[in-house]
Protein backbone atom coordinates (compact mmCIF):
# COMPACT_ATOMS: atom_id res chain seq x y z
CA UNK A 1 0.00 0.00 0.00
CA UNK A 2 2.84 2.39 0.85
CA UNK A 3 4.47 1.76 -2.52
CA UNK A 4 1.20 2.50 -4.33
CA UNK A 5 0.75 5.68 -2.29
CA UNK A 6 4.26 6.87 -3.15
CA UNK A 7 3.62 6.15 -6.83
CA UNK A 8 0.50 8.30 -6.70
CA UNK A 9 2.43 11.11 -5.02
CA UNK A 10 5.25 10.82 -7.55
CA UNK A 11 2.83 11.09 -10.48
CA UNK A 12 1.15 14.11 -8.90
CA UNK A 13 4.49 15.82 -8.30
CA UNK A 14 5.61 15.12 -11.86
CA UNK A 15 2.40 16.68 -13.20
CA UNK A 16 2.89 19.80 -11.11
CA UNK A 17 6.54 20.15 -12.12
CA UNK A 18 5.70 19.62 -15.80
CA UNK A 19 3.02 22.31 -15.60
CA UNK A 20 5.44 24.70 -13.92
CA UNK A 21 8.10 24.13 -16.58
CA UNK A 22 5.59 24.78 -19.34
CA UNK A 23 4.42 27.96 -17.60
CA UNK A 24 7.96 29.20 -17.01
CA UNK A 25 8.90 28.78 -20.64
CA UNK A 26 5.66 30.25 -21.93
CA UNK A 27 4.35 26.94 -23.24
CA UNK A 28 0.69 26.03 -22.73
CA UNK A 29 -0.80 22.56 -23.13
CA UNK A 30 -3.59 22.15 -25.72
CA UNK A 31 -4.70 18.65 -24.69
CA UNK A 32 -5.48 17.43 -21.17
CA UNK A 33 -4.88 13.77 -22.03
CA UNK A 34 -8.32 12.61 -20.95
CA UNK A 35 -11.01 14.51 -22.87
CA UNK A 36 -11.74 16.38 -26.09
CA UNK A 37 -12.10 19.64 -24.16
CA UNK A 38 -11.04 22.48 -26.46
CA UNK A 39 -11.22 20.32 -29.59
CA UNK A 40 -13.95 19.93 -32.21
CA UNK A 41 -14.10 17.16 -34.80
CA UNK A 42 -15.56 17.52 -38.28
CA UNK A 43 -17.15 14.64 -40.20
CA UNK A 44 -16.71 11.05 -38.97
CA UNK A 45 -16.13 11.98 -35.33
CA UNK A 46 -15.65 8.32 -34.41
CA UNK A 47 -12.31 8.39 -36.23
CA UNK A 48 -10.91 9.97 -33.04
CA UNK A 49 -10.29 8.23 -29.74
CA UNK A 50 -8.39 9.00 -26.53
CA UNK A 51 -6.18 6.08 -25.50
CA UNK A 52 -3.63 6.19 -22.66
CA UNK A 53 -3.48 9.98 -22.73
CA UNK A 54 -3.07 10.13 -26.49
CA UNK A 55 -5.23 11.44 -29.33
CA UNK A 56 -5.51 8.56 -31.79
CA UNK A 57 -6.90 8.89 -35.31
CA UNK A 58 -8.06 5.74 -37.07
CA UNK A 59 -10.96 5.77 -39.48
CA UNK A 60 -12.56 7.66 -42.36
CA UNK A 61 -11.51 11.23 -43.12
CA UNK A 62 -11.97 13.61 -40.22
CA UNK A 63 -10.21 16.68 -38.88
CA UNK A 64 -9.90 17.57 -35.21
CA UNK A 65 -9.71 21.36 -34.79
CA UNK A 66 -8.46 23.15 -31.72
CA UNK A 67 -11.45 25.25 -30.63
CA UNK A 68 -10.33 26.34 -27.16
CA UNK A 69 -9.99 29.76 -25.59
CA UNK A 70 -6.35 30.17 -26.64
CA UNK A 71 -7.17 30.60 -30.33
CA UNK A 72 -6.58 32.38 -32.61
CA UNK A 73 -2.86 32.00 -33.26
CA UNK A 74 -0.71 34.13 -35.53
CA UNK A 75 2.93 34.04 -34.40
CA UNK A 76 3.70 30.92 -32.40
CA UNK A 77 5.72 27.81 -31.74
CA UNK A 78 3.85 24.52 -31.70
CA UNK A 79 5.13 21.14 -30.54
CA UNK A 80 3.61 17.68 -30.52
CA UNK A 81 4.88 14.15 -30.01
CA UNK A 82 3.76 11.89 -32.85
CA UNK A 83 3.79 8.14 -33.47
CA UNK A 84 2.90 6.68 -36.86
CA UNK A 85 2.01 3.10 -37.71
CA UNK A 86 3.07 1.38 -40.98
CA UNK A 87 1.43 2.84 -44.08
CA UNK A 88 -0.27 5.68 -42.22
CA UNK A 89 -0.93 9.23 -43.38
CA UNK A 90 -1.95 12.24 -41.30
CA UNK A 91 -1.15 15.93 -40.97
CA UNK A 92 -1.04 18.97 -38.72
CA UNK A 93 -2.71 22.13 -40.01
CA UNK A 94 -2.06 25.69 -38.85
CA UNK A 95 -3.64 29.04 -39.81
CA UNK A 96 -6.81 27.09 -40.49
CA UNK A 97 -10.44 27.38 -39.36
CA UNK A 98 -13.18 24.90 -38.56
CA UNK A 99 -15.23 23.42 -41.38
CA UNK A 100 -17.75 20.60 -40.96
CA UNK A 101 -16.49 18.38 -43.78
CA UNK A 102 -13.85 17.97 -46.48
CA UNK A 103 -10.15 18.71 -46.59
CA UNK A 104 -9.43 22.02 -44.79
CA UNK A 105 -9.63 24.85 -47.29
CA UNK A 106 -7.69 27.34 -45.17
CA UNK A 107 -4.17 27.19 -43.84
CA UNK A 108 -1.08 25.05 -44.37
CA UNK A 109 -0.60 21.35 -43.68
CA UNK A 110 2.56 19.89 -42.22
CA UNK A 111 2.71 16.31 -43.45
CA UNK A 112 2.80 13.30 -41.12
CA UNK A 113 3.71 10.25 -43.19
CA UNK A 114 6.72 7.98 -42.93
CA UNK A 115 5.71 4.97 -45.05
CA UNK A 116 2.38 5.78 -46.74
CA UNK A 117 2.39 5.60 -50.55
CA UNK A 118 2.18 9.39 -50.83
CA UNK A 119 5.77 10.43 -51.69
CA UNK A 120 5.45 13.60 -49.58
CA UNK A 121 6.85 12.69 -46.18
CA UNK A 122 6.83 13.85 -42.56
CA UNK A 123 7.82 17.42 -41.88
CA UNK A 124 7.10 18.85 -45.31
CA UNK A 125 4.84 21.84 -45.88
CA UNK A 126 2.40 19.95 -48.06
CA UNK A 127 2.43 21.04 -51.70
CA UNK A 128 4.55 24.08 -50.87
CA UNK A 129 7.89 22.88 -49.52
CA UNK A 130 7.79 19.11 -49.55
CA UNK A 131 10.08 16.53 -47.94
CA UNK A 132 10.65 13.28 -49.83
CA UNK A 133 12.75 11.29 -47.35
CA UNK A 134 11.08 10.31 -44.08
CA UNK A 135 12.96 11.81 -41.10
CA UNK A 136 11.32 9.45 -38.57
CA UNK A 137 10.30 5.83 -38.22
CA UNK A 138 6.96 4.10 -37.68
CA UNK A 139 6.44 2.83 -34.17
CA UNK A 140 8.75 5.39 -32.56
CA UNK A 141 7.70 8.69 -31.02
CA UNK A 142 9.14 11.81 -32.64
CA UNK A 143 8.70 15.51 -31.94
CA UNK A 144 7.15 17.84 -34.50
CA UNK A 145 8.05 21.51 -34.02
CA UNK A 146 6.35 24.20 -36.11
CA UNK A 147 7.28 27.88 -35.74
CA UNK A 148 5.57 30.79 -37.50
CA UNK A 149 6.84 34.36 -37.23
CA UNK A 150 5.41 36.88 -39.65
CA UNK A 151 5.50 35.18 -43.05
CA UNK A 152 8.28 32.73 -42.12
CA UNK A 153 7.62 29.07 -41.33
CA UNK A 154 10.18 26.68 -39.85
CA UNK A 155 9.44 22.97 -39.38
CA UNK A 156 11.68 20.66 -37.36
CA UNK A 157 11.49 16.97 -36.56
CA UNK A 158 13.45 15.85 -33.51
CA UNK A 159 15.37 19.11 -33.63
CA UNK A 160 16.40 18.80 -37.29
CA UNK A 161 15.24 21.64 -39.55
CA UNK A 162 13.40 20.28 -42.60
CA UNK A 163 11.59 23.35 -43.89
CA UNK A 164 12.40 27.05 -43.91
CA UNK A 165 9.78 28.82 -45.97
CA UNK A 166 8.86 32.47 -46.35
CA UNK A 167 5.50 33.24 -47.88
CA UNK A 168 5.85 35.87 -50.64
CA UNK A 169 4.56 39.27 -49.58
CA UNK A 170 2.62 39.52 -52.84
CA UNK A 171 0.91 36.13 -52.48
CA UNK A 172 -2.85 36.34 -52.85
CA UNK A 173 -5.56 33.72 -52.28
CA UNK A 174 -6.58 31.81 -55.41
CA UNK A 175 -10.03 32.26 -56.90
CA UNK A 176 -10.80 28.62 -56.18
CA UNK A 177 -9.34 25.69 -54.31
CA UNK A 178 -7.18 25.72 -51.19
CA UNK A 179 -6.26 29.05 -49.60
CA UNK A 180 -2.70 28.60 -48.38
CA UNK A 181 -2.05 31.90 -46.64
CA UNK A 182 -0.54 32.69 -43.25
CA UNK A 183 -3.20 34.40 -41.18
CA UNK A 184 -4.81 34.18 -37.77
CA UNK A 185 -6.28 30.76 -37.26
CA UNK A 186 -6.10 27.55 -35.34
CA UNK A 187 -4.62 24.04 -35.51
CA UNK A 188 -6.14 20.83 -36.81
CA UNK A 189 -5.07 17.19 -36.78
CA UNK A 190 -5.97 14.93 -39.68
CA UNK A 191 -7.48 11.46 -39.81
CA UNK A 192 -6.67 10.67 -43.42
CA UNK A 193 -8.23 7.28 -44.22
CA UNK A 194 -9.46 4.04 -42.57
CA UNK A 195 -6.08 2.31 -43.03
CA UNK A 196 -4.13 5.05 -41.25
CA UNK A 197 -3.56 5.10 -37.50
CA UNK A 198 -1.51 7.88 -35.92
CA UNK A 199 -1.04 8.86 -32.26
CA UNK A 200 -0.53 12.38 -30.85
CA UNK A 201 0.41 13.47 -27.34
CA UNK A 202 1.93 16.38 -25.43
CA UNK A 203 0.50 19.04 -27.75
CA UNK A 204 1.54 22.51 -26.65
CA UNK A 205 1.94 26.02 -27.97
CA UNK A 206 3.82 29.19 -27.17
CA UNK A 207 2.50 32.44 -28.58
CA UNK A 208 5.09 34.85 -29.95
CA UNK A 209 4.94 38.66 -30.29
Amino acid sequence: MKRIAWNVVAVALWSVLASQVLAEEGWVSLFDGKSFAGWKASENKDSWKIVDGQLVCHGPRSHLFYDGELKPFRNFEFKAEVLTTPGSNSGIYFATRFQPEGWPKYGYEVQVNNTHTDPKKTGGLYGVSDVFAAPAQDGKWFEMHIAVQGKRVVVKVDGKTLVEYTEPASQEPPKGGFIRLIDEGTFALQAHDPKSQVHYRNLRVKKLP
